[in-house]
């Protein structure tokens, strides 16, 4: 389940963060909230089919297709606003489509102590999607343009702006 591991980590009678369910239709939002955790990070989320980054072969039953939740990555340096740069993006467990408005602070003792602050939100347009990779346009208020997502091995990924 999408979910899962997001539950698992939190005790949402200890922390504000939303306990949140999978949505059935996506908006087509983005967020990137400022993460003053144990080292200051920022965190990318897309609001995406639950399975959208899984091989082909992998891919569960049809009626599962659209579930939405917000696929997330950290990112230590934050999204590149200009070309050229690169920055990596750690993949991290999905969360529920309402953490998108979250923002406040996760009390120390819970997964993720610290503040969370929305740095910037937005629309976007998938453009394309193969096994390892996401391009897609942000519109935000901050970050406009077209962005790829690229996985390297494992959890670790590449954002960049393209020119």
């Amino acid at each position: 389940m999408a979910l899962e591991i997001y539950k698992k980590k939190r005790h949402f009678a200890k922390t504000p963060e939303p306990k949140g369910e999978i949505k059935v239709k996506g908006l087509n939002r983005f967020v990137v909230q400022k993460h003053q955790a144990s080292h200051l990070h920022y965190d990318f989320r897309l609001e995406l089919p639950e399975n959208i980054i899984q091989s082909p072969a992998r891919l569960p039953k049809p009626e599962r297709r659209r579930q939405v939740v917000l696929k997330s990555w950290a990112v230590p340096k934050g999204v590149p606003p200009v070309a050229g740069k690169k920055s990596l993006a750690v993949a991290v467990e999905d969360h529920p489509v309402s953490y998108i408005n979250f923002s406040g602070v996760i009390p120390q003792g819970n997964y993720g102590a610290g503040k969370v602050e929305i740095w910037d939100k937005g629309k976007f347009k998938l453009l394309a999607q193969a096994a390892r990779s996401l391009k897609f346009e942000l519109q935000g208020k901050k970050l406009k343009g077209k962005y790829v997502l690229f996985q390297l091995k494992g959890k670790n990924w590449l954002i960049f702006k393209m020119k």
